[in-house]
């Protein structure tokens, strides 16, 4: 499955890879795009495993505020 999350602060490439490293370690995710512009992160995942809740918590744990 694919989701994109809209994620406030990200601000730098730091930023980038502190979400892009956090959802990473989730298992069940297979691949992290950021797009610092637009504030949107796309991931691949396997719903078996992740759920939207995890990966939400997972890049607030960062500092981050993931809306929608």
């Amino acid at each position: 499955m694919e989701m994109t999350l809209e994620v406030n602060g990200m601000t730098c490439n730091h930023c980038e890879q502190s979400v892009k490293g956090a959802l990473q370690e989730l298992e069940g995710v297979y691949g992290v795009e950021v797009d610092l512009n637009s504030g949107k992160v796309n991931i691949a995942y396997d719903e078996a495993y992740v759920s939207k809740k995890m990966m939400k918590e997972a890049v607030e744990a960062q500092g981050y505020e993931p809306v929608g």
